[in-house]
């Protein structure tokens, strides 16, 4: 018997086990804690284990899918057709003969239409009662993380081992929220959306919109200056030297322009994301005016990165706690004007990279 994507065996008694579905039985699979060879020599093969994965994960997404199929009647498909026929009435809009049966995906499957405008619309709706987003940040995952280098493998890398990617990452940014919202880093909470993105390398990115309360809102450019950091950290001072590693290590953009035109970022000899920065002597931020500029001062500090001698001008911004103690890459950006919130909620929910696939007749006998 099959509830809602779950399987259970209905002859089951408390002695025995019930049937699972494949997520449970996967996850169970990999975890290495007290792991049978068998399976330790599983998550060693390299590529192999990696194939593993992703077609665990077609299983288990065919799974849902094949639901979903099953119970259209229960997800009221037809009355969702009928408003889309009614609206393309009123528009004067014609379909082509439709090929096949309609398959309505409701908002309980991740990842699909439904689910990633509900989601967009709660976000819009949180908005509507707390006010626009005080702060972008984006957390990716650190292959070199000691819970990841000393558990992959002596002969692996972290892409080789995907789910302790995934794990390990998920660990870290559930403690980076608590900070944000229990420990209060940038100050009392009254909102926040979040999701979670793999990168084509594989590394899973997280990217958060924060709501401030009113008492702690970035409104002059020293409430900035005291969250946000766009500099190089003096690399003399003792007490500098862990987040001067982590900045170098992080935080540096390219180097591009004409340290590197063949960087990937540069379209048409000039950087996508406006690197290298102009030099700022202090920071300039009009509450609801717009992103700030960050300071970025032309101290004569410098940092040899990827064989090139880069200085402030190729600074991502951040903030420094969160750095040092979670050594990754943590963007913190300062967004408050207006015109940026529907704009930052798309891109959070913008959804997974998709292809448009056409079929047409090519019989040549017909023709």
């Amino acid at each position: 018997m099959m509830v809602a994507g779950k399987m259970l065996c209905a002859h089951a008694t408390l002695s025995e086990n019930l049937c699972v579905t494949v997520w449970p039985f996967v996850t169970k699979e990999l975890t290495t804690t007290g792991i049978k060879n068998s399976v330790w020599y599983t998550v060693r093969a390299g590529y192999l284990f990696q194939q593993y994965v992703c077609e665990q994960y077609v299983r288990m997404e065919t799974n849902n899918i094949r639901f979903i199929e099953r119970n259209q009647g229960a997800l009221f498909a037809e009355a969702y057709q009928g408003l889309v026929d009614h609206i393309n009435q009123q528009l004067h809009i014609e379909e082509p003969a439709p090929v096949g049966r309609r398959m309505i995906l409701p908002s309980t499957f991740t990842g699909g239409p439904s689910y990633m405008k509900q989601s967009y619309q709660d976000a819009m709706t949180i908005v509507r009662k707390y006010g626009k987003p005080d702060l972008f940040i984006t957390f990716t995952c650190n292959p070199g993380w000691p819970e990841i280098a000393s558990n992959k493998g002596n002969h692996a890398v972290a892409g080789d081992r995907p789910e302790l990617e995934a794990r390990v990452f998920h660990a870290k940014l559930k403690q980076l929220m608590s900070d944000i919202t229990e420990n209060r880093v940038f100050g009392n909470v009254d909102a926040y959306v979040y999701t979670v993105e793999f990168q084509k390398r594989g590394l899973p990115h997280a990217h958060i919109l924060i709501i401030l309360s009113d008492g702690n809102k970035l409104l002059t450019a020293e409430d900035v200056d005291d969250v946000v950091c766009a500099e190089l950290p003096d690399p003399a001072d003792e007490n500098n030297q862990r987040l001067f590693t982590a900045v170098t290590s992080h935080m540096i953009h390219g180097p591009c322009g004409q340290l590197n035109r063949d960087s990937p970022c540069m379209a048409e000899g000039i950087c996508l994301k406006k690197y290298p920065k102009a030099y700022s002597a202090e920071t300039v931020y009009v509450s609801d005016g717009g992103y700030p500029t960050y300071r970025r001062r032309d101290n004569g500090i410098e940092a040899l990165v990827r064989g090139h001698q880069v200085s402030n001008e190729f600074v991502v911004a951040y903030n420094p706690y969160l750095l040092a103690k979670y050594d990754a890459h943590i963007n913190v950006e300062v967004c408050s004007t207006v015109k940026s919130v529907k704009y930052l909620y798309k891109y959070v929910f913008k959804g997974h990279d998709m292809a448009t696939v056409e079929v047409q007749d090519r019989n040549e006998i017909k023709k």
